[in-house]
């Protein structure tokens, strides 16, 4: 299967990819809910979500290394193994620290199966393709952002709080198990990466130079912490405002559901504008209106900026993949990935916190102003990302080939 042959990959990687982000994003409030149940104070509950985010990156580097000198498949059902795994055991667990245990181990889950297929898609893309083909791919992530709570709300409640979290948490991990009937023969053995020796590695720092892949990755983490504080603070903002749960629900489904959409034409926007201009006015008119969102506006012109909003925000994950894949050097590719990860990890554990410090300091619409200025300062980066293959990382390639003592890959 030659890079930009047969898509039918893509498709089955798609399904597995919205069967294992819809099992975790059902697991994680559920998870809460029983930490509840089993006699948990905030400050408990948010230890647990906190292991979720952390545990994994210790992992993240190993992982990509391991992927760019293999292959790329192994990863992913054992992502599989260790959501459903994780999940139906939280459902059983019967203490906090195990709760904590089971977390952790369906947050290493979801980065093994993220980072293998990350790689698979950059891998079997022709990179004229990677752009579409990761937007395709990030559709999966967001049916089951889009499902997997729906379906927690739907188990979870009622008097027995313990029996109805444990009992979606079961669910959630026959639902992540469900995605092994789409792996089958997903990835072309002759397109496994180099096995280089060690000394053919790239060191991180050299990653971490390459022109394009700070950018990428400080884009992809603003806007992932968009998307996080959007769906933590809209209902406080809403309680304030006297907008009711259920209205919220549907402006957050509405956001959701714009960033589908705008993943379903990336390909003629990018032919229109390019993707670092893309990126640039995506980010843009993205801090503009999170910063609109901290005014005093009607609900109706709320759905409408959270539509445009979403639209925009779908925008940053999979072009972010592909700046950071077409920036890094080519032996380091996956690692790449597992630092762009690693940074999204690390904006979710710190942007809630600003987030909250911001909102005790400024009132509850100062975090969405917060997230403006980040955006903004994201669009500026954008521009200045590189706009065609290979354009960052040659320089890299070429300052590896001067060092004595190191070896190309393609010398190996």
């Amino acid at each position: 299967m030659a890079p930009g042959g047969n898509r039918g990959w893509l498709l089955r990687l798609v399904i597995a990819f919205g069967c294992a982000q819809g099992a975790v994003s059902m697991a994680r409030p559920a998870v809460s809910y029983r930490a509840l149940a089993l006699g948990a104070d905030e400050r408990a509950v948010g230890v647990i979500a906190g292991v979720y985010a952390l545990l994994p990156l210790f992992a993240a580097v190993p992982l990509g290394r391991r992927t760019d000198h293999g292959r790329c498949a192994p990863l992913l059902p054992a992502g599989v193994v260790l959501i459903a795994g994780g999940c139906a055991l939280s459902g059983l667990a019967g203490s906090l620290w195990a709760m904590a245990l089971w977390s952790g181990m369906m947050g290493l889950g979801h980065l093994c199966f993220v980072i293998g297929a990350q790689s698979l898609v950059a891998r079997q893309s022709a990179p004229h393709e990677q752009d579409r083909n990761f937007g395709h791919f990030t559709i999966g992530a967001s049916l089951g952002q889009l499902v997997g709570p729906v379906a927690a709300g739907a188990l979870i409640g009622g008097p027995d709080m313990a029996h109805s979290s444990a009992l979606a948490l079961i669910t959630a991990g026959a639902g992540a198990a469900f995605a092994f009937t789409s792996l089958w023969r997903i990835e072309d053995p002759a397109a496994a990466g180099p096995r280089t020796a060690d000394g053919g590695r790239v060191p991180v720092a050299g990653i971490l130079r390459a022109r394009g892949v700070p950018a990428g990755m400080l884009i992809s983490l603003s806007v992932l912490s968009a998307t996080d504080i959007l769906t933590a603070y809209l209902p406080v903002v809403g309680e304030h405002r006297g907008i009711a749960p259920s209205v919220i629900g549907v402006l957050l489904s509405l956001r959701a559901g714009a960033t589908i959409a705008c993943r379903l034409v990336l390909t003629p926007l990018l032919r229109l504008l390019g993707r670092p201009a893309l990126l640039a006015v995506a980010c843009l008119a993205g801090a503009l209106l999170c910063a609109g969102l901290a005014l005093p506006v009607p609900v109706w012109a709320l759905g409408a900026m959270l539509t445009v909003l979403g639209f925009c925000l779908g925008v940053g994950q999979p072009l972010t993949m592909t700046t950071v894949v077409q920036a890094a050097p080519a032996a380091a590719r996956s690692t790449a990935l597992a630092l762009r990860l690693t940074g999204n990890r690390l904006g979710q554990v710190a942007a809630p916190a600003a987030a909250g410090l911001v909102a005790g300091l400024a009132g509850v619409a100062a975090p969405f102003v917060m997230l403006g200025a980040l955006l903004l300062v994201s669009s500026g980066v954008a521009l200045r990302s590189p706009g065609r293959p290979g354009e960052a990382s040659e320089r890299v390639t070429r300052e590896r080939s001067r060092r004595p003592g190191l070896r190309r890959t393609s010398d190996i």
